[in-house]
C-alpha cells in the first residue's frame, strides 16, 4: 500500500471514529445536527457545535436523540439514573445504566448533569454570594481645582425563595478646596418571597451627610411586597410597609429627629441582550406630618467591557429631604461614571 493511500484510510477512519462520538439530534422537521449535548434542563437541549456555538432545541421537537458520554439524568418520574442515550424508535429513547436500560419519550428526561455534579433543580435552590465593587474618581486643575471619590461594596446571599444584600457607599467631592460631598450610608435588605409573587420584607439604613449637618441617620424599614412583573428581561416590585427615621444634626439649632411613619419602595430592572438597566425609589413619610419625607432615587445602566466581569456604570441618583436642617437645599442629585467589578 502506498503510504499516500494509508494516509488518506488512516484519515478517514479517524474522521468516522470522531463523527460516532459525536451527539446527534434529530427534529420533526427532518433536521440532524451534530455536536456535544451540554445538557438537558427546563425542556431545552443545550447543543454545543462548532459551526454556531451553542444552540438551543425544544425537546418536544426532537424525535430522535444520541449521547456517546455517559450522563447523570433524572427523568420526569423521579427516576435517576447514570447512563448513555441512544434512539429506540417512535420518538423514545434507551438509557443504557449499569444497573440496565429504561426507555422513555425524548421528552421524559426533566434534567442531565455531569456525573459527580449536582442536579440543576437541586443547585437552583442553593443560595449563592456574589459580590461587586465599584469606584469612580474625578479631578481637574487649571481655572479651577476639583477632587471627589466615590466607592461601593455590595454582598448578596440569593437563593431561589430569599435574597439578603448588603451596601456601602461613600461619597467625597471637593470643589476649589471646599468640600460638596461628604456622606456614607451603609445597609442591609432581606427579602422573603413566601408565596408566588409575595414576598415580606426588613431592610436598615444607616450613614451620615456632614454637607447636610446630619451627624447620624438610620431608616428601618419591614412590610410586604408585590412583583408585577417576574419575567427573565423583566421584574418590577413594589413594596410597602411601616418605618423608623432616626437623625441627629450637628449645627446645634435643630432638634434630633425620632419618627414612625410608612415606607414605600419600587425596584425594577430591564436587560437587553448585554445592557441591563435599574430604577429604585424609596419614600418614607413620617405620621407626625406626613409633609416630612425622605426619598432617594437612583437609575443607571450598564455596559459590559471586553474583560468579561468588568462593566460601565452611568446614572444619577437623587436625596430629598422635605424638611433639611438648617435651611439647606432639599435634594442633592449626583450625575456619575462608575467602574464597577463583579465576581462569584
Amino acid at each position: 500500500m502506498k503510504f499516500s493511500s494509508f494516509l488518506k484510510t488512516s484519515l478517514a477512519s479517524l474522521l468516522v471514529a470522531l463523527g460516532a462520538a459525536a451527539d446527534v439530534i434529530e427534529t420533526k422537521d427532518g433536521a440532524r445536527l451534530v455536536g456535544t449535548v451540554k445538557g438537558i434542563n427546563g425542556g431545552k437541549i443545550t447543543l454545543g457545535t462548532s459551526y454556531a456555538g451553542d444552540i438551543m432545541i425544544d425537546q418536544a421537537e426532537v424525535v430522535s436523540l444520541t449521547m456517546e458520554d455517559a450522563l447523570a439524568i433524572r427523568l420526569d418520574d423521579g427516576t435517576t439514573m447514570e447512563g448513555t442515550i441512544a434512539p429506540s424508535g417512535g420518538g423514545e429513547i434507551a438509557i443504557a445504566g449499569s444497573a440496565g436500560s429504561v426507555t422513555a419519550p425524548v421528552t421524559g428526561v426533566a434534567a442531565t448533569w455531569s456525573p459527580g455534579d449536582i442536579d440543576p433543580a437541586v443547585k437552583a435552590l442553593q443560595r449563592k454570594w456574589s459580590y461587586e465593587a465599584a469606584l469612580d474618581i474625578t479631578g481637574k486643575t487649571g481655572n479651577a481645582d476639583n477632587f471627589g471619590t466615590a466607592i461601593s461594596i455590595l454582598a448578596v446571599l440569593e437563593g431561589a425563595e430569599d435574597r439578603l444584600a448588603f451596601y456601602g457607599i461613600y461619597d467625597q467631592q471637593e470643589s476649589e478646596g471646599v468640600t460638596s460631598a461628604d456622606q456614607f450610608r451603609a445597609g442591609v435588605d432581606y427579602t422573603n418571597s413566601f408565596r408566588g409573587d409575595l414576598s415580606w420584607y426588613v431592610r436598615n439604613e444607616a450613614g451620615f451627610d456632614y454637607i447636610k449637618d446630619i451627624d447620624f441617620f438610620n431608616v428601618a424599614g419591614a412590610g410586604l411586597g408585590y412583583q408585577v412583573i417576574n419575567q427573565d428581561h423583566q421584574k418590577l416590585t413594589f413594596r410597602g410597609g411601616l418605618s423608623f427615621r432616626f437623625e441627629t444634626y450637628g449645627d446645634g439649632l435643630t432638634d434630633d429627629l425620632q419618627s414612625g411613619g410608612l415606607d414605600f419602595g419600587l425596584n425594577h430592572t430591564y436587560e437587553w441582550e448585554t445592557v441591563k438597566m435599574r430604577n429604585s425609589l424609596t419614600f418614607v413619610p413620617s405620621f407626625e406630618d406626613f409633609a416630612d419625607f425622605r426619598a432617594t432615587h437612583d437609575t443607571h445602566v450598564e455596559l459590559p467591557l471586553q474583560a468579561g466581569s468588568w462593566r460601565i456604570r452611568l446614572g444619577v441618583s437623587n436625596d430629598f429631604r422635605s424638611e433639611p436642617p438648617g435651611g439647606l437645599k432639599e435634594m442633592d442629585t449626583t450625575w456619575y461614571t462608575r467602574l464597577v467589578l463583579s465576581w462569584d
